[in-house]
């Protein structure tokens, strides 16, 4: 590692450890001026103290991450990078769901549309494990290698994906292994995101469950894009920070997605009779 490529890290590190910051100080000074002001509910007040002990705990999560690195190893530690990673995920999922709950509070489905909600939730499930996939290819700088699509070195199933011993090492440490699981994870989300799309095209859900899920077919086709493009030109920086927020966008989409489909289906239009029409009747 030369020096430049030192101070081009450490100004990403610092970058990243003040903005954290801010978001801390973002949260707490209004969080603080609203609690004086009485403005917030006693049902919402442990949510907001929920998420401000858990952006705490972030921050000491980001603490323990970077000691797992220029010690023993150059690089930090991959279990630690996506720990971190999945709690910054599931930090901002239960913000925006604090938010969507208050712009648009849930009402009663029908059993077709709870059907499509349990579906929904198994795809914002999906779209959570596949982006801590991600963090490990991006951990183990595992797109350098097999930049290739849809094949892995020419076969459908990589040799040497059982390498390591025991076998659930591969899933976290093997570079090929790591790469394939998040190939089959993100090709099967898209599946089942279009296979809820169409289910919530012949069940009708409400008008703005609709643009929910066509938004969510939308940024699952994108993201797909983004990753093949990603790898097949071997991880550009730029291209790849596109994607790794084309993740966060479609954990996004899926999360207001499932929360959409709490609406009632919009009620079906009865034809009314003009007064000639009825006296035939």
């Amino acid at each position: 590692m030369t020096l430049d490529d030192f101070k081009t890290i450490y100004f990403w590190e610092w970058l990243h450890r003040l903005w954290g910051r801010l978001i801390g100080v973002a949260f707490a000074v209004p969080l603080a001026w609203f609690l004086w002001r009485r403005r917030v509910s006693p049902a919402l007040l442990p949510r907001l103290a929920g998420l401000l002990v858990l952006g705490g705990l972030q921050g000491v999560l980001g603490w323990v991450m970077v000691q797992s690195g220029l010690s023993e190893r150059v690089e930090v530690s991959q279990y630690r990078l996506v720990a971190h990673l999945g709690l910054a995920v599931l930090i901002y999922g239960a913000m925006l769901k604090v938010a969507l709950g208050l712009l648009w509070p849930g009402g009663a489905a029908g059993p077709s549309v709870a059907g499509l909600r349990r579906g929904a939730a198994g795809i914002l499930a999906l779209v959570f494990v596949t982006l801590l996939a991600g963090g490990f290819v991006a951990g183990l700088n595992a797109g350098l290698t097999y930049n290739t699509f849809p094949l892995m070195d020419g076969r459908l199933f990589p040799a040497g994906y059982f390498q390591l011993e025991p076998w659930w090492r591969n899933l976290f440490e093997n570079v090929t292994a790591v790469q394939f699981d998040h190939r089959l994870l993100a090709m099967t989300t898209l599946a089942a995101v279009l296979a809820l799309w169409l289910a919530g095209r012949n069940h009708g859900p409400s008008p703005r469950s609709r643009h929910a899920l066509d938004a969510l077919l939308g940024v699952a086709l994108l993201q797909v894009a983004l990753g093949i493009a990603t790898l097949l030109l071997v991880v550009p920086i730029p291209l790849a920070a596109l994607h790794q927020a084309g993740a966060l966008a479609l954990f996004t989409a899926a999360l207001v997605a499932h929360h959409m489909l709490a609406e009632a289906p919009a009620p079906a239009r009865v034809p009314q009779l003009d007064e000639g029409s009825a006296a035939l009747l």
